[in-house]
C-alpha cells in the first residue's frame, strides 16, 4: 500500500467523484480510479458505493477514513521534520488560501520575503475549514473559522465588503449606505463559497432581511463589470475595477467585512517558525490592507496606499 492511494482515496471521499479528486491531485481520472481500485484489492474491501457516477462512502471506507487521514498526517509531519532536522530550518512554506486571497494578500507578501527565508507554495483552500487545508499538507492557512486545539490562529486583515457604484451614483460621495438600501436595490453576488458573499449572507439573516432582486456572478470582476454595465449592486471584496467606488455597507451592527485569521498546527515540527510567518503575514495584511473604521467612507482616494482586496 502507497502513501498516494491512500491520498487518493481522501481526496474521492471528500470530493464524492473520481473526476474531482483527479482534478484536485493533478492527475487522469482514469488513473485514479485504476488506484482506488487496486487498493481495494490490496486491502480486500470496498470503500465506495459506485451508484450513478458518483462514489459514496461504503460503511468501511466510513470507518477507515479518519485513519488514513491520520496516517498522511503523520507522514507529512515526519516528512517537515526530516527536512527540519536535516537543515536546521524550514526549506519550504505552503500556504493555503481562498483564492482572491491567494492574488491580493498571499502573493503580495511573498514578494516582501528575504533570499534566507523558506521558499513559499501555495494553493487554494476553503476559508470556511482552514483545518481541512493543513491535512491536505499545508503549513499554513487562511480562512475564517477560529479551530479548536491542537490548531492555533492569528488574527490577519479584516477586509471590508462595500457596494460597488459608478462614480455617478448617489452612493459614491457617501461615507456608508445602510444594507436595507442596499438590498433594496438589484445586487450582484459572488457564489456561496466566496467569504465576501458568506459575510452578506450573515447580515441579511441577520437583519431578518431579503433582496429584491439578486444576480450572482462567477467572480469578482465580472460581478463589478455587470454594476459598471448598470445592472446592479456589485458586493465584493476585490480591487475597484471599471472606475466603480466601493462604499461601505452599514449593518446597523457595524460595517460589514470579513475577519481573516492564519491557522497552523501546533503539533507541527516547526510550528514556531510558522507561527512566526503568521504573524508577519498579519502585520503585513494590517499594513497593506487595513480594516477601515467604521462609518467611514470605502473609496480609493482613503486608501490610495491600501486598496481593499477579496477573501
Amino acid at each position: 500500500m502507497e502513501l498516494r492511494h491512500l491520498r487518493y482515496f481522501v481526496a474521492t471521499a471528500e470530493d464524492g467523484t473520481a473526476s474531482g479528486a483527479a482534478a484536485r491531485l493533478h492527475v487522469t481520472q482514469p488513473g485514479l480510479s485504476r488506484q482506488l481500485r487496486q487498493l481495494e484489492l490490496e486491502l480486500s474491501v470496498e470503500l465506495f458505493d459506485r451508484t450513478g457516477g458518483r462514489l459514496t462512502l461504503s460503511r468501511t471506507g466510513r470507518a477507515l477514513l479518519p485513519l488514513a487521514r491520520d496516517l498522511l498526517e503523520r507522514a507529512d509531519a515526519f516528512r517537515v521534520a526530516a527536512t527540519f532536522h536535516a537543515h536546521g530550518r524550514l526549506d519550504q512554506l505552503t500556504i493555503a488560501a481562498p483564492a482572491v486571497t491567494l492574488t491580493d494578500v498571499v502573493a503580495p507578501f511573498i514578494v516582501t520575503l528575504e533570499p534566507d527565508d523558506p521558499v513559499a507554495t501555495v494553493f487554494e483552500g476553503d476559508a470556511r475549514d482552514p483545518v481541512q487545508a493543513l491535512h491536505r499538507g499545508a503549513d499554513l492557512a487562511i480562512g475564517v473559522v477560529r479551530p479548536e486545539p491542537p490548531y492555533r490562529s492569528s488574527a490577519l486583515a479584516v477586509l471590508p465588503v462595500g457596494a460597488y457604484v459608478p462614480p455617478g451614483h448617489a452612493w459614491a460621495v457617501r461615507p456608508s449606505v445602510p444594507l436595507d438600501k442596499v438590498l433594496a436595490e438589484p445586487v450582484i453576488v459572488l457564489p456561496q463559497s466566496v467569504t465576501s458573499r458568506q459575510a452578506l449572507e450573515a447580515a441579511v439573516a441577520a437583519a431578518g432581511a431579503s433582496y429584491a432582486s439578486l444576480l450572482e456572478a462567477a467572480n469578482g470582476t465580472v460581478a463589478q463589470a455587470l454594476a459598471a454595465a448598470g445592472r446592479g449592486i456589485a458586493v465584493v471584496s476585490d480591487d475597484p475595477q471599471f472606475g466603480l467606488v466601493p462604499v461601505a455597507v452599514d449593518t446597523g451592527e457595524g460595517i460589514l467585512s470579513v475577519q481573516l485569521i492564519a491557522v497552523w498546527d501546533e503539533r507541527h515540527p516547526a510550528a514556531a517558525t510558522v507561527e512566526v510567518f503568521a504573524r508577519r503575514l498579519g502585520q503585513f495584511s494590517r499594513e497593506r490592507y487595513g480594516a477601515l473604521p467604521t462609518g467611514r467612507a470605502s473609496n480609493r482616494s482613503d486608501r490610495a496606499q491600501s486598496p481593499p482586496t477579496g477573501s
